[in-house]
Order: C-alpha cells, then structure tokens, then sequence
C-alpha cells in the first residue's frame, strides 16, 4: 500500500493515533526497564512513568506485570517465527547455507537488538518466575528449536549432512547464541571486552566447525 504525500494530513485524530500506540510503548518502556534494572526490581508505575502514561492506564492493557512481561517477549521474539517459518519453506539454497542464514538472522533481529537482554531475564530470574519461564519455553524455545533442526534434518534427508540425532545435535548451535547474548549483557558491556569477540565472526567460525564434522564426503 503507498503512502499518502507528505502533504496530506492524516485524518486520524491525534487522541486515536496516541490511543493504538500505547501498547507498544509500553511493551518498549518494559523492555528497557527490565532490561536495566531486572523482572523483578522494575515496578509497573515506573514503566508507565516511562511511557508517558498513568499506572492505571497499564493496568488497561496489561493487568499484571507478568502479562506485559510476556506481551515484551512476544512483540520481540515470538512474533518473529512465523514469517521466518515461512521464509525458509521457500528457501533454495544448500542447507549449509540456510544454516548459516538462520543464525544470521536470529542475530540481526534478537542478538544485536534490545531483545537479546530477555534471555539474561530469563536465565536470571526464571526460577523465581515459573509461569514466565513456561511461557518462553512455548513461545520462544520451542519454535525455535523446531526451526533450527529442521534444517539439519533437512540436510540429513538430502544426503548433505551425515546421519544424526538432529533433536540432540541442534543445541551445539542454539549454545554459542545464548553466549553471545549473556556476554553482551556482562562482560561485553566493558568497552574493552566488547572488542573481543566479533558476534557475527564467531558465529560463522562456529557454524562452519559443526558444519566440517556434519558434512558427507559427497558434499565438501
């Protein structure tokens, strides 16, 4: 759909725009304040004072913190799965690439945006926050996995990757990502440690060591 000229004013009254963006301001005051400060420590008032709005005007749309908790978690991660299930339905290259591809892509989009802080959330605070780790596990572990090993399998079934237990071989590629994501939350805050590791280098460097130990002789 075109947008409209820079000219043409948009008819919508400003209360209505301000009405529909709330949520998502607010799921990005969350983001940031439990990223900063932690689930637990963060109070609602002090997202909706971040988000411009009143603490009974949260409650409108989330009526507890652990609700807006999983809103942030799906508006950022969760949300994400079905377009990339899709896009690799469709994928035509060697499943070597679409390996190299997904990992790719979980960096740009989750890794190297705010969205990485929910995994140290996660691994932090979900002992204390059972329901929430649930909730992660169903929307974000699950689907997840399920996409990465279909793709190995998918090399297995066409004779590029020699026979494995895909369901067990797809955490030596779900690993390096939750490192990159708790060293960018920890060591990788210093300036000093944060020019150690180049995410995207080592990512590759890792695929491509899984990937020498998976290959068939026919598929160099």
């Amino acid at each position: 759909m075109l947008s409209p000229p820079a000219h043409v004013t948009d008819p919508t009254p400003k209360r209505v725009r301000r009405k529909e963006a709330r949520p998502g301001e607010l799921v990005k005051a969350a983001l940031d304040l439990f990223v900063e400060k932690g689930f637990a420590a963060t109070r609602v008032d002090e997202v909706a004072a971040r988000a411009g709005v009143s603490k009974g005007t949260l409650f409108l749309y989330f009526p507890s913190k652990e609700d807006l908790f999983k809103a942030v978690i799906r508006e950022n991660i969760a949300n994400l799965f079905p377009t990339w299930n899709q896009e690799f339905k469709t994928f035509q290259g060697s499943s070597a690439e679409m390996l190299h591809y997904a990992m790719d892509l979980w960096w740009l989009n989750v890794g190297n945006t705010p969205a990485s802080g929910i995994v140290k959330l996660i691994m932090s605070e979900a002992q204390n926050f059972p329901e929430i780790a649930d909730f992660y596990q169903q929307e974000v572990v699950a689907p997840g996995t399920a996409l990465l090993q279909s793709i190995l399998q998918r090399g297995v079934d066409s004779g590029e990757f020699v026979h494995m237990e895909s369901h067990k071989t797809v955490f030596s590629l779900i690993a390096p990502m939750i490192f990159l994501m708790m060293w960018k939350h920890s060591m990788g805050a210093c300036a000093a440690s944060a020019r150690i590791i180049d995410p995207q280098e080592f990512i590759h460097i890792h695929v491509d060591l899984l990937l020498n130990g998976m290959r068939t002789k026919n598929h160099p």
